[in-house]
């Protein structure tokens, strides 16, 4: 998951002359100095402009193996010398060939720029000091030399003037394989929201969703949005920082699923792609997003740790709890994830987060315990018929089997209770568990297959069915066991 610097390994940088033992003595101007060129003194023989110096050197620097000692195609800008040292160290510069322009009346390649006429000539030093003044210059002269050519073997063959050198960090040599978290993160977190929920009161909150179709709905938990439900203000923000007011288009309290819909949706929306919650493993990779304790476009990973796992949880805003057979998963969810995607390795929505297990008691939607790694999901297939439903009509439809159970946990299954709410019948007539000869003090004991060993296993089991399924219940009847074929029935929106 990291990345390199590429592109100066293994640049060699040719060797230059060394300078020499002894400070070199001035010599004559060359006899090829064009008429009007200046000759070279010891005040100007080496340019006050590092570009010339700098270009002049870098074109005679050597470009390959270096042989002692320099001919005069390949030295440094020599320094000047005496008319009675002529012929000495270092030779003269090359002759101005005619393609350089040495048949006009420029300055000669190579030639030093005189000073200004108003600079200042600084005074003679005695002869110690000046030679080592020359040898220093030279010497720098061939640092400078090499910089200029050392940047210009790492740009495009063109001198600029920068030798900076940057990591390479654009967004698209930052991208991640799709495969990877930080992949799926870049894919999702666009069409992940932060919900805030401002009720009339002056009570809120804030949660997560996720883009459910290219019409703007945006599918989340019902106990995000319900103190901003019936009066107040819900606005979703997407990772981009932009905001959209937002409207409650049907939410359902037992299923603790809720559709909002953006009042004025951004076009080129992308929903997320929804998985398939029955075929998720225990063991599965999982990416939560959402919005911890506020902290919007927070990604967290972990696996699934069991499925249809029993959950209870309130809304905040009633006595009334919602029931699921839910996902478990160790990925890290507290309050403010709730409303946000669980997703599987491709990028999947395969839950709805929607609970923690709290340390200070009991699992809820609207616990301000942090995350000890047990979170709950709605099953997104769940998810999906429910969300549908409340496009469709605006109000939730759940599937019954006709009887009121005990929420008692401890009674080994789901006890029918003695009568009903208000004091009404436990097992409604003509109803489906009445058909099927169910009746009160029945223990219903396994649902299909699963086992059911309280009320809300049973509830969040039915829940995860359509009105019309047929399902078949083991039940204890005065210590004998038996089962029934039940065909559920439905119930029209909360009450």
């Amino acid at each position: 998951m990291s990345t390199e610097n590429e592109g100066n390994e293994g640049t060699a940088v040719p060797a230059v002359p060394s300078v020499p033992s002894a400070p070199p003595v001035p010599a004559a101007a060359p006899e090829h100095t064009p008429d009007g060129a200046t000759p070279p003194t010891a005040a100007t023989s080496v340019p006050d402009s590092g570009a010339d110096a700098t270009t002049y050197q870098e074109q005679s620097l050597p470009q390959s193996q270096p042989t002692p000692p320099p001919s005069p195609a390949h030295q440094p800008y020599p320094a000047p010398q005496s008319p009675a040292a002529a012929g000495a160290w270092p030779p003269p510069p090359p002759a101005v060939p005619s393609y350089a322009g040495g048949g006009g009346g420029g300055p000669v390649w190579g030639a030093p720029v005189p000073p200004a006429p108003d600079a200042p000539r600084k005074p003679r030093a005695n002869g110690l000091i000046a030679a080592v003044a020359v040898a220093a210059l030279v010497a720098g002269g061939i640092g400078g030399a090499l910089g200029f050519w050392a940047a210009d073997r790492n740009g495009d063959g063109s001198s600029n003037g920068s030798t900076t050198v940057a990591a390479s960090d654009t967004p698209k040599d930052l991208r991640r394989a799709d495969g990877t978290v930080a992949g799926v993160a870049a894919k999702a977190l666009p069409s992940v929201v932060t919900i805030d929920a401002q009720g009339g009161d002056g009570e809120g909150g804030t949660g997560t969703g996720f883009v459910y179709d290219k019409e703007g709905h945006i599918l989340t938990n019902n106990h995000v949005v319900a103190s901003a439900a019936d009066s107040g203000q819900l606005t979703a923000t997407f990772s981009n920082g932009k905001k959209y007011d937002a409207e409650v288009v049907g939410r359902a309290q037992g299923y603790d699923v809720a559709v909002l819909k953006l009042k004025k949706p951004p076009s080129g929306l992308a929903p997320l792609a929804l998985g398939n919650s029955e075929s998720v493993a225990v063991g599965d990779s999982t990416i939560a997003i959402g919005a911890p304790f506020g902290l919007s476009n927070t990604v967290t990973t972990g696996i699934i740790s069991a499925k249809n796992r029993p959950v209870a949880s309130g809304d905040g805003s009633s006595n009334k709890n919602s029931y699921m057979s839910a996902l478990q998963t160790d990925a890290s969810i507290n309050p403010g994830n709730s409303g946000g995607p669980l997703l599987d390795a491709g990028g999947a929505v395969i839950g709805i987060n929607s609970a923690i297990q709290s340390t200070s008691g009991g699992s809820a939607g609207q616990s301000q315990a942090g995350s000890i790694g047990l979170g709950f999901a709605i099953p997104i297939n769940q998810a999906k018929n429910v969300a549908e439903q409340l496009i469709r009509t605006g109000q939730p439809v759940y599937p019954v089997i006709g009887a009121t159970v005990t929420m008692e946990e401890k009674t080994g299954g789901a006890a029918i209770s003695a009568e009903g709410a208000g004091g009404t019948a436990a097992v409604t007539p003509n109803g489906p568990a009445a058909k099927a000869g169910l009746k009160a003090g029945d223990v219903i004991t396994k649902f299909n297959d699963t086992v059911v060993d309280s009320g809300p296993t049973l509830i969040g089991e039915i829940w995860t069915r359509k009105p019309g399924d047929k399902v078949t219940l083991t039940y204890k009847r005065d210590g004998r066991t038996a089962t029934a074929e039940v065909t559920l029935g439905e119930r029209k929106g909360d009450s």
